[in-house]
């Protein structure tokens, strides 16, 4: 019994820990995700207002219509905003818990990192199930609701539609021109209308100085009260059969009132096209809709497809045998077609063209009308099942984004805002291409619908894999120092010395063997020199097919190497001026670009990149050619104040010669 009780206290002292860090991770998570997603949501707001900004710029709407169309707005886009939210807060939380080494202590004491995420997979979990009960019940009716309160600012104020300082031609039969127009009052200024009445010859032409227009109760008729303006109008005059024309005729009035024809668009029948869009629908009626689409595309399908085999003349009850009957009869009688037709007066030849010219352009037009009927049932097909994956996909992108966030900045270990909004911003533009452009392919039928909407959760689902493994295991994928090193050395950029002087000195340097090495050094360097020509083009060939290494370089470069190590001991001032004088040498890059023959025979047959390693190769010749006379340089004023230095030293004077 003491051993059980022994063992249950050891278990809840082990739980207590891990409890107050679940406690102590949500809290950091939660509320960074709070001011993360209004951030969020407010940078789709702004990108999905560009869409609507003509509808609502300069138009008179009142803050009820635009706090309603914010408000559909906020709820349509609030599935999206989630996983963005996610990627960041949990960016910036990991990373300040890196920065301040929070995340160190944890680990320290042997709680490993997928153990720190396991409050936060629940609350992921948790926002990923809303995600998706937002987009199952308060996105459809947000969608509906959205398009109809559009629709209906269109129906109450039909004269924003009409833009000043350009013919507005949205009216059928009329262009209308507006000077200028009054936002508040509704006014309609500097007012000029062309009506055609049958043609142009028949063209009316309206001047007014102001005017309202409104919308009647049925909309589909505009009442255009005009205010002191003239009316100018061409008129026919039939008699005997034969058209007069009539000048003209001039109206000037005070008041006068027009009737246009103008339909919004939108009628309560065609209301209920809104709520059939897949955007409209819930996953469950997607489904339902799915079977009675396809059964119905199918039947449209195989009509056309009978209609087809029938030929051209199926209303005429000709059907396929009786077409191969009428060939083969033609063929044994051996009829010429074409005698028949010469036969054939002029008045029936034209008749017969003409026919044939008739059903073959029917027949053209009414194939075009069934392609693009056929086209638009698939694609409203598409429509659903696209709309039924992004339901799920964007509620699985949440944990997704997650596992790229949280990994990614327990890597990184940078909180704030900085370095976490770059890498948010790149994730979520990577997402957003993969996901637009599969969903634009998917739409036109250019790939499987499938494979368009998965392309994004595809592609990002092994990247949160890998970056969760790396951070478990503490990789130093992204050490930033390493890939700086990496591209220095592809770019060639040079490395400077920092010799500083040495606090603590056991041993002095040995003055005149240094100075001995230094002018081996410069005498290895000129005969170097008369033997190789580093400023020549060197043959490309030898540089990525045969092996390159330059031994007397090497040479050179590690006699200077002890030289410099044995002389940094030094007190004096001066040598450590000329020490860091002293460029580094590349020893190997200019004779070849990798060390391995395998990776230089690639690099030479892939043209663009051995033309890329060729000049850089080049470039560190010539530079090589500067270093090894700069070092001669050097050497002539270093080489006499280390001897000296060194003769000193032989007389064991404890004088030190300083500059």
């Amino acid at each position: 019994m003491a051993v059980c009780q022994n063992c249950c206290t050891f278990a809840v002292r082990m739980r207590s820990p891990f409890k107050k860090l679940d406690i102590f991770i949500a809290k950091q998570f939660g509320l960074l995700f709070f001011a993360t997603f209004f951030i969020c949501q407010f940078v789709l707001m702004m990108q999905f207002l560009w869409r609507y900004v003509d509808e609502l710029i300069g138009k008179g709407l009142s803050l009820e219509v635009m706090a309603q169309f914010f408000w559909y707005m906020g709820l349509m886009l609030m599935p999206q905003a989630f996983p963005l939210a996610i990627l960041l807060s949990s960016l910036i939380a990991f990373g300040n818990l890196g920065e301040s080494s929070e995340l160190t202590a944890i680990k320290a004491a042997g709680i490993s990192l997928m153990q720190a995420f396991r409050s936060l997979i629940v609350i992921v979990s948790g926002i990923a199930i809303m995600s998706f009960f937002f987009q199952e019940i308060i996105g459809p009716k947000a969608f509906v609701s959205f398009r109809q309160l559009l629709i209906s600012m269109k129906q109450k104020n039909p004269e924003v539609e009409i833009p000043e300082g350009i013919f507005y031609d949205g009216i059928p039969g009329s262009n209308l021109y507006v000077q200028k127009k009054d936002i508040e009052t509704g006014t309609l200024y500097g007012i000029m209308i062309y009506r055609m009445n049958g043609s142009y010859e028949d063209a009316a032409v309206i001047l007014a100085d102001s005017g309202h227009i409104q919308a009647t109760a049925e909309k589909k008729h505009m009442l255009l009260t005009l205010y002191s303006g003239e009316w100018f109008e061409n008129m026919r005059q039939s008699g005997m059969g034969v058209a007069t024309n009539v000048p003209y005729r001039r109206e000037t009035f005070s008041t006068k009132r027009i009737v246009l024809d103008f339909d919004s668009g939108f009628d309560m029948a065609e209301a209920g096209w809104i709520s059939m869009d897949a955007r409209a629908k819930s996953m469950s009626r997607i489904l339902h809709d799915l079977d009675s689409i396809r059964e119905f595309n199918d039947s449209v399908g195989h009509r056309f497809f009978q209609e087809s085999s029938l030929g051209p003349y199926h209303r005429a009850s000709l059907g396929k045998v009786d077409s191969l009957k009428v060939v083969k009869v033609v063929a044994e009688n051996s009829i010429d077609i074409d005698s028949i037709y010469e036969k054939l007066s002029g008045e029936a030849k034209q008749r017969a063209i003409g026919l044939a010219s008739s059903n073959a352009q029917m027949a053209i037009s009414e194939m075009e009308y069934k392609v693009e009927y056929s086209e638009n049932l698939n694609r409203e097909e598409r429509a659903h099942q696209m709309e039924a994956i992004n339901k799920v996909t964007l509620s699985l992108s949440c944990l997704i984004f997650f596992f790229i966030g949280a990994p990614l900045g327990a890597i990184i270990r940078k909180g704030g805002l900085g370095v976490p909004v770059i890498i948010s911003v790149l994730v979520f533009i990577v997402f957003y291409i993969l996901d637009n452009t599969g969903m634009k392919m998917a739409r036109d039928d250019n790939w499987t619908v499938w494979f368009g909407k998965l392309l994004g959760t595809a592609v990002l689902s092994p990247i949160a894999v890998f970056f969760t493994y790396k951070a478990n295991n503490d990789s130093v994928v992204f050490n930033i120092d390493l890939y700086k090193q990496i591209a220095s050395r592809m770019l060639g950029l040079r490395s400077k010395r920092n010799i500083t002087r040495k606090e603590v000195i056991i041993d002095e340097p040995k003055y005149l063997m240094d100075a001995e090495m230094l002018k081996n050094v410069s005498l290895e360097i000129e005969r170097y020199g008369d033997v190789h020509h580093l400023l020549r083009w060197p043959n490309p060939i030898k540089v990525f097919f045969r092996p390159g290494d330059d031994h007397e370089i090497e040479h050179i470069n590690t006699v200077l190497e002890s030289a410099i190590e044995d002389l940094s001991y030094t007190k004096n001032p001066y040598v450590l001026m000329k020490l860091n004088q002293f460029p580094v040498i590349a020893t190997h890059a200019h004779t070849r670009p990798f060390q391995r023959k395998w990776l230089n025979a690639i690099t030479g047959i892939f043209l663009p990149t051995g033309i890329f390693f060729y000049i850089r190769m080049i470039r560190f010749r010539v530079r090589l050619y500067r270093d090894l006379q700069h070092i001669i340089r050097v050497n002539k004023k270093l080489i006499p104040r280390v001897i000296e230095l060194g003769d000193v030293q032989k007389e064991g004077r404890v004088t030190v010669i300083d500059d």
